[in-house]
């Protein structure tokens, strides 16, 4: 834990939002009856929720982009420490929290959670892989070479896609070279089941164009804090971010944006959008001056981890014990939130608990209680 310092209110408002939408997206009351934007998309394709994860990878590049002051100062030894020991931590969160609570109920008995079926690789995962490979990159390279690095990690992640994956169909679930790569590496036991078959969408493979999200971040970090609170510099960023959403359009009838497959059309198009909603950002913040419910979003920027490991906790509890035969989850909704409707009391569910979680991150706020690794 550590006290308050200078922070930069733009970035934790849009690294709240994206907290905030993120809890919303991953606890309806009922998933089958959430509403459509509210979903992932299918396959090929995109919805407003795709977008709640590379915008946190982003938001961690723009932060990284203000830590790089401090290591200039620091020795190389100590620099490789943070970076190393920042990413096995979030990593093993990651995976801590998906074998939590170590325990399951087996013919009417708790047993010990086998390891050998414990999920891998995933969200908090994903975060702490890009983070390193991502400080790693801007620490010891030029920006020069850090912007062909990243281009060249989305093209090679587009051929290696069409290379290793199944010549009839190599972008679907079942052919393509991530999920080959996962199963060759870790087996179907330590792989996210969701999609009906073993296949990770926090895989492998797909960590290298998101690499590149965390590298867009650090790169917008840098021109905000140059120029970007200025009417010029505002134009820059947002001019960039339309251009990204073009190419990214056009590559997509080659390379189709795919959040599960993290295309590199998907890239380009997530960085373009969070390049615009951050400038929004910031135009409504620094330069009109209306930050009435900035603060709001301001509470869970400050505590991100945090507020994202209580809400995954949480849940896992509540699906994990029982009132009688059903889970406490769905008790409290169908007791509380059903008779809202089904869309809307699934929805009522989510942002009740999103409150709730944000109330924690409220308390810990005005106890001036920041969570850091």
């Amino acid at each position: 834990m550590t006290t308050t310092q200078q922070r930069f209110p733009a970035l934790d408002v849009f690294r709240g939002l994206t907290i905030c939408l993120m809890i919303i997206v991953n606890t309806p009351g009922d998933g089958s009856v959430t509403f459509a934007p509210l979903h992932h998309a299918n396959w090929h394709g995109f919805t407003p929720t795709d977008l709640v994860f590379p915008s946190f990878l982003f938001a961690v590049g723009n932060a990284m982009s203000f830590v790089m002051r401090k290591w200039e100062q620091q020795t190389t030894a100590a620099v490789l420490s943070k970076i190393f020991k920042r990413t096995l931590l979030i990593f093993l969160l990651g995976y801590l929290m998906y074998w939590f609570p170590f325990v399951k109920q087996e013919g009417g008995s708790w047993v010990l959670s086998p390891i050998s079926q414990t999920r891998i690789l995933g969200v908090l995962q994903r975060i702490a892989l890009c983070y390193g490979f991502a400080s790693l990159m801007v620490y010891f390279l030029k920006i020069r070479t850090v912007v062909i690095l990243s281009v060249g990690f989305l093209l090679l992640y587009w051929a290696l896609c069409f290379w290793f994956g199944d010549p009839a169909d190599p972008l679907s679930l079942q052919g393509n070279a991530g999920l080959k790569l996962d199963l060759w590496l870790m087996g179907e036991n330590h792989l996210y089941h969701g999609e009906g078959i073993a296949f990770d969408p926090e895989g492998l493979l797909s960590t290298l164009p998101a690499i590149v999200n965390v590298v867009a971040g650090y790169l917008v970090g840098l021109h905000v804090q140059k120029s970007g609170k200025t009417y010029e510099g505002l134009t820059k960023l947002i001019l960039a971010g339309f251009v990204l959403i073009v190419i990214a359009y056009f590559w997509n009838y080659v390379f189709p944006i795919n959040k599960k497959l993290w295309t590199s059309s998907f890239v380009l198009h997530t960085v373009g959008l969070d390049c615009i909603i951050l400038g929004a950002v910031i135009y409504l913040m620094d330069m009109q001056q209306k930050n009435r419910f900035a603060w709001f979003f301001e509470v869970v920027g400050k505590n991100p981890l945090a507020i994202y490991l209580l809400s995954e906790l949480l849940v896992i509890l509540l699906y994990t014990f029982q009132i009688g035969n059903e889970s406490m989850f769905r008790v409290i909704y169908q007791t509380i939130f059903s008779y809202a409707g089904d869309y809307w009391g699934s929805l009522l569910f989510a942002v009740s608990f999103m409150l709730l979680c944000w109330s924690v991150g409220y308390w810990m706020d005005k106890k001036k209680i920041y969570v850091r690794v």
